[in-house]
């Protein structure tokens, strides 16, 4: 569905009409250079921003002192006439850049209407083949002319779709290798893919659409067209096996590997059709002719044979707008591998609620015990196998891994010479320590963990690792005694009845339906690198289970200003933009500000929504209609009358509410257990003569056919009638359906936040963070520790980020019920956004909150609420 609330319109049309006018400012000072040849001196006025990004040392760069006059005059008409040059260059390569542009759009507009004119002249064909046929011509003659239209037409097809691809491929070859750039460009970033090709949608349709260059970026498991790589499944097997097969360009097998016998499973080292270095400048081309989302391109690299994953890279440098995911922008490492430069560049942070968090996520990291143990099993046979070819020092870097990977074991309380899924620790319980302390307890402070990672960087030793496994196998450390046990499981199986009997076969790493995994030691690499961190700025969470193999190493970055202020320093500017950003202290204070930002440089814009104040009822529920009072606390919320009480709210609120109710509870486990108690109360079935009822499931692949069938049950209700006038949608705060989805008209008439999400406070990451912010940063006078704030703005996010899925455009109306009486704490109040803040109402009693349900909102024109029925 297509945003209607005007939000990602604004910041298209602001961001581009900026750079327009960026351009073009650009474009007259340049004419206006080239055309006197001299740069104006420094006279107190502002130099232009074309100059600073066109040459790296302007006439105003301070000479040393006592320079002779002539030679500081020389210098700076040198660099005159060098900036001149340049000029002229630039300009030259983007008149070639604009006219190679315009000429791939008249040639897909002529490819198109030969298409459309192919397939109108097969018709004519056709039509006259059956006139004739019609007619009573003769036998002979009908057949010939039969097969004369069947093969006219497809041949016809072929010579002009041949003529005409080779004129555009033939044209786009001979301009290919001219570079074009832009020096000013907007990057756009969400979280999903679905909102990047939202957001594209809407650049399609704005003013702009038909004139700007956009890339839409995205990962190999979206943009791959290679059938045999995207079968592997998994995200880091898939860009393992593109990078394997670009160094298998060349592709041939030398007469030693083919005599090899052949293993497990069959080697790929066929270079990828896709990529060819012509074809995918091809696609570039073809990119930067119209604005295409993710699945037009692929569409478009399928019909050119060329990869769009690295034909929408190629594409970059030319692009006036990038549209790209999260975790591509705000990785360091990502960053630098798509070939992105924010230098001077423009972004634009969209559904911005969970940066921080996704900052977070993005650098943390987490190791089991299995991945550990398995990671030196196959470092250490990957040892044994080429040491001898390997350099000293190449050799000391494998046997520093191979320590640190023992010690990570030990800090568990497991041997690495052991079966992990068969240790059991004496000691259990999680224990968090500084990044120092973790290091002195492993004792392995005396390794430079620097240097160890940049010798991962750049030996890729994870990937050869990987490819060595793939090849010969993997055997972890205590699978050896596998053949020792394999003569007396034989025998046990022998004395089986022959029903039951199953072969003992290893587990192949193929199997149909389980994807295979990666490397461990990919995922090791990670760990090895938080560990670089300051030490204020992270902990180490060490999590000891049952076996070895469930536990686990976690790093947890308290810190993501660190990884933000890269960000904020290369930009020209960045914009922080979001429907539901309240509130907004968690990006002043730990992104903005503890990244570097002065104050006076943020600046907050907030406007309120589009509705007419009629067509929204937020109501802060205390009481249910047996007066019992609304606190759904961890204590509280499982009590048989408190979920009993939410039922009869439910069953009142449903009398009145047309279409659909989506109602969020604070977990799956709160809602399974509330669903229960009402299906054995008879609650449920009460509520089922109103509305249809619906689960949120827990699996992705399930929640468009829940939406679907949600969809329609309303759809049929209000066109059916009778006694069910739509349905109950039970949701889960920070599920499937509290972000991305749009519940908008009739699909959400009323929202009912059942308690207030708080976080687990008793979480070990959640106490650090808090106690790292109490320490951090300042309180106020009179506002809460910095940590308890943290926790109320956590819950508060979810709460907003859920109640905003009902009103999506200028004409809904909506109910917002907050069951809680918590709610009406002017604290919690604060927190709400400003449109929903100003109009909500406190109702003490059911009774009063019912009486305003009754009354709105509701059309001004059709008037659809429902007249009350007393249950």
């Amino acid at each position: 569905s297509l945003l209607f609330t005007g939000k990602s319109l604004s910041l298209i049309c602001g961001a581009l009409s900026w750079l327009r006018d960026f351009e073009q400012k650009k474009h007259q000072e340049e004419a206006r250079l080239l055309e006197t040849g001299t740069i104006p001196l420094s006279d107190g006025t502002e130099q232009p921003p074309s100059l600073s990004s066109s040459c790296k040392e302007t006439p105003d760069t301070p000479r040393p002192a006592g320079e002779p006059d002539w030679v500081t005059q020389y210098v700076q008409k040198k660099e005159e006439r060098d900036l001149v040059d340049r000029l002229k260059e630039e300009q030259v390569r983007r008149k070639k850049r604009e006219e190679r542009l315009q000429q791939i759009r008249h040639n897909a507009q002529l490819k198109y209407a030969a298409r459309r004119t192919r397939r109108e002249e097969m018709e004519r064909l056709l039509r006259l083949s059956r006139e004739m046929l019609a007619a009573g011509a003769e036998a002979s003659h009908e057949k010939q002319l039969a097969c004369g239209g069947e093969r006219a037409g497809p041949r016809r097809v072929m010579r002009a779709t041949e003529r005409e691809g080779a004129n555009v491929w033939r044209w786009c070859r001979f301009f290919f290798e001219i570079p074009c750039f832009s020096s000013e460009q907007i990057y756009y970033c969400s979280r999903t893919h679905s909102q990047l090709a939202q957001f594209v949608r809407e650049v399609q349709r704005s003013p702009f659409g038909k004139d700007t260059r956009l890339v839409s970026l995205g990962s190999r498991q979206n943009l791959c067209i290679n059938e045999d790589v995207k079968t592997l499944g998994s995200a880091q097997l898939i860009n393992d096996r593109c990078m394997e097969m670009q160094r298998s360009k060349h592709g041939k097998k030398s007469k030693a590997e083919e005599e090899k016998p052949k293993r497990r499973r069959p080697e790929h080292r066929a270079a990828c059709p896709f990529y060819s270095y012509e074809q995918l400048h091809l696609l570039r081309d073809q990119v930067l002719v119209g604005v295409k989302d993710i699945e037009q391109l692929v569409a478009l690299g399928k019909e050119a044979r060329a990869c769009p994953y690295y034909g929408s890279r190629f594409a970059i440098p030319a692009a006036q707008l990038v549209v790209l995911p999260y975790q591509m922008l705000l990785h360091a490492a990502t960053r630098r591998a798509a070939g992105i430069r924010l230098q001077g560049q423009v972004v634009l942070i969209d559904e911005a609620h969970n940066l921080v968090d996704t900052i977070t996520g993005i650098h943390s990291a987490e190791v089991s015990g299995a991945q550990l143990c398995q990671a030196h099993s196959q470092l250490l046979q990957y040892m044994e196998r080429y040491g001898k070819r390997l350099k000293a020092k190449n050799l000391m870097y494998i046997k520093q891994l191979l320590y640190l990977l023992e010690k990570f074991v030990t800090v568990l309380g497991g041997n690495i010479k052991q079966n992990p899924n068969t240790q059991s620790l004496s000691q259990t319980g999680t224990e968090l320590k500084t990044i120092n302390d973790f290091l002195f307890e492993s004792q392995i402070d005396n390794i430079n963990l620097f240097k160890v990672r940049r010798y991962c960087e750049r030996s890729m030793i994870s990937r050869k690792l990987f490819g060595f496994t793939e090849r010969y196998g993997t055997v972890l450390a205590a699978s050896r005694e596998q053949p020792r046990l394999a003569g007396f499981q034989h025998f046990l199986q022998s004395l089986q009845p022959a029903v039951t009997r199953t072969p003992v076969t290893p587990v192949e790493e193929g199997e149909a339906g389980v994807p295979r995994l990666a490397s461990p030691l990919m995922h090791i690499e990670s760990f090895l690198a938080a560990l670089t961190t300051a030490n204020q700025d992270g902990r180490v969470i060490l999590s000891r289970q049952g076996s070895l193999s469930q536990s686990s190493l976690k790093f947890l970055l308290l810190n993501p200003a660190v990884h933000f202020a890269q960000v904020v320093k290369e930009c020209r500017a960045v914009v922080i933009a979001g429907g539901t950003m309240q509130p907004v202290s968690d990006f002043r204070e730990q992104l903005l500000a503890c990244a570097g930002v002065e104050a006076e440089r943020v600046v907050e814009f907030s406007c309120g929504h589009v509705i007419p104040p009629d067509n929204i009822l937020p109501l802060v529920v205390c009481s249910g209609p047996s007066s019992q009072q609304l606190e759904f606390t961890y204590q509280k919320r499982e009590l048989p009358q408190m979920m009993d009480e939410t039922g009869r709210i439910l069953c009142n609120l449903c009398t009145v509410v047309p279409g659909g109710v989506v109602c969020f509870f604070p977990s799956y486990e709160y809602q399974r257990q509330v669903y229960a108690h009402w299906d054995k109360s008879g609650l449920l079935a009460r509520l089922a003569v109103r509305k249809k009822i619906f689960q949120e499931p827990k699996r992705a692949n399930q929640v468009e056919q829940v939406l679907m069938e949600y969809s329609r049950c309303i759809k049929c209700c209000g066109q059916a009638g009778g006694t069910v006038t739509g349905a109950l949608l039970l949701s889960v705060v920070g599920g499937k359906m509290s972000e991305g989805i749009n519940f908008s008209d009739n699909l959400g008439r009323c929202v009912v936040m059942v308690g207030m999400p708080y976080p687990n406070i008793k979480s070990p990451e959640l106490q650090e963070k808090m106690a790292y912010l109490d320490q951090t940063l300042p309180r106020g006078p009179g506002q809460p520790p910095p940590g308890k704030a943290l926790v109320e703005n956590l819950c508060m996010k979810a709460v907003n980020q859920s109640i905003g899925r009902a009103i999506r455009h200028q004409k809904d109306f909506a109910s917002i019920v907050l069951l809680d009486q918590r709610y009406a704490r002017p604290s919690i109040l604060g927190k709400l956004p400003a449109w929903i803040r100003d109009r909500v109402e406190v109702k003490a009693t059911f009774g009063l909150a019912f009486a305003a349900m009754r009354k709105g909102p509701r059309d001004p024109q059709a008037r659809l609420l429902i007249p009350v029925v007393s249950m």
